[in-house]
């Protein structure tokens, strides 16, 4: 049984505030004090050479700059409506940073080291003022999003430790561990309302519909389980397949459910349809470890081989590479307030940052297109297989050539396919 949920005062030893960096206020505010007698000087430099000694403007990128960490970060989250991003690490600290395309302006804003064991999921409240984490530790927090402060502990939450989190309302959050457990817990009373263990391996992720009624879990059984939250109820468990189904998201207004797998395939399921899928499509992926949806029928994908895809579901279609970390596997995957960017955490220790803001534009062809001989996936971002900003230009203009030549393969295969037809 869990321990029950303790309420911490700010003041208390155990919850001491987290470290904040005030260094930017005090320096405003003496640049003010100096800035005053300056201004009030009546005589300007009659040479100029404060103009000549002025540090050039700051460049304005075309995503915000990558953030480097001291650990490897299991989990990432951007806030609701402000460019602000939190993300949690393995030693079980969690990190604050604000984040812009301005060169330089990424600031750390708070970090916090309440978990003992590494932190495994971070998630913001729909308003962005609180911030539930969960850990290795078998500890549930929520913590005040603005300070960093810890608000409430659920110590031994469950009995073994948890890997993912959910939150299904402002008050209602489901969690589930490393042996299989679901909980649904009302944050109100800080106590289980929901206590079921239905898989045989850990939950790899939690989904909820729109009438936040049906709680969808993924598991490394290979399954994926289907609870009634209003019924407080099991449900059913989906065939199971091939290998660990490692994330859930809702696409197509809800009538689609699309999971990946440890396997590099994305399996789908219809709505009211969990037994049996309705349709697979493999992404010729190492894997799919996350998935993060930008569209009603567009996801970002990451693997363990490091590349970020865009993926069009029905008509199933790899768009292209939204970008990589080289080499390295990704944890997870957040898509910012605006759908303008995609934050990307993997072992690298670095965050990075994607321009997603051209693909809710795209349209896919039912028709599949001709493969490139080069086997290289179509490249969405400048950055897309490179970092190097000194080459963006070069890469634009080949993404270019390249869609102008796709185009023009396009329209001979339909007069091919127009003339087959006038023939028959």
């Amino acid at each position: 049984m869990a321990a029950p949920a303790e309420h911490v005062e700010p003041d208390s030893a155990e919850a001491d505030p987290p470290e904040t960096d005030h260094t930017g206020a005090p320096e405003a505010a003496s640049d003010t004090e100096t800035s005053e007698p300056e201004l009030a000087d009546p005589d300007p430099d009659p040479d100029g050479d404060q103009d000549e000694d002025e540090p050039p403007e700051p460049q304005v990128r075309d995503t915000p700059e990558d953030i480097r960490l001291e650990a490897i970060a299991n989990t990432v989250a951007l806030h609701p409506s402000r460019d602000i991003l939190v993300c949690g690490d393995v030693d079980g600290d969690i990190y604050a940073y604000s984040y812009s395309c301005t060169e330089g302006q990424n600031r750390e804003l708070w970090s916090s080291g309440h978990h003992m064991k590494s932190c495994r999921q971070v998630r913001f409240s729909a308003d962005g003022l609180k911030l539930y984490s969960v850990s290795r530790d078998k500890a549930v927090h929520l913590m005040d999003a603005e300070r960093g402060q810890l608000v409430t502990r659920i110590r031994g939450a469950h009995e073994a430790p948890i890997n993912s989190l959910l939150l299904v309302d402002e008050n209602i959050l489901a969690t589930g561990d490393d042996a299989g457990t679901l909980k649904v817990w009302d944050m109100r009373k800080g106590t289980d309302i929901m206590d079921l263990k239905q898989h045989d391996d850990y939950i790899s992720d939690i989904a909820v519909d729109q009438a936040k009624r049906i709680l969808l879990t993924t598991s490394g059984d290979g399954t994926m389980g289907v609870f009634n939250i209003k019924r407080r109820r099991f449900e059913l468990l989906s065939e199971c397949q091939s290998g660990d189904l490692t994330s859930v998201t809702l696409m197509k207004r809800g009538k689609k459910v699309v999971c990946g797998s440890s396997e590099g395939t994305i399996y789908i399921f219809n709505w009211n349809g969990f037994g049996a899928t309705s349709d697979r499509f493999a992404i010729k992926a190492e894997s799919v470890e996350c998935v993060a949806a930008v569209t009603d029928s567009i996801l970002c994908t990451a693997s363990m081989d490091g590349y970020i895809r865009a993926v069009n579901v029905l008509p199933n279609r790899v768009i292209g590479c939204i970008g990589q970390h080289v080499g390295e596997p990704i944890e997870e995957l957040a898509a910012s307030w605006d759908s303008r960017f995609l934050a990307s955490s993997a072992h690298d220790q670095l965050i990075k940052f994607w321009d997603i803001s051209s693909l809710p534009s795209t349209t896919v062809n039912e028709y599949r297109k001709r493969k490139k001989k080069d086997g290289r996936m179509k490249s969405l971002s400048k950055k897309a297989h490179g970092d190097n900003d000194f080459f963006s230009g070069l890469v634009e203009e080949t993404v270019k050539k390249e869609e102008a030549v796709e185009e023009e393969e396009e329209e001979e295969e339909e007069e091919e396919e127009e003339e087959d037809s006038g023939s028959d």
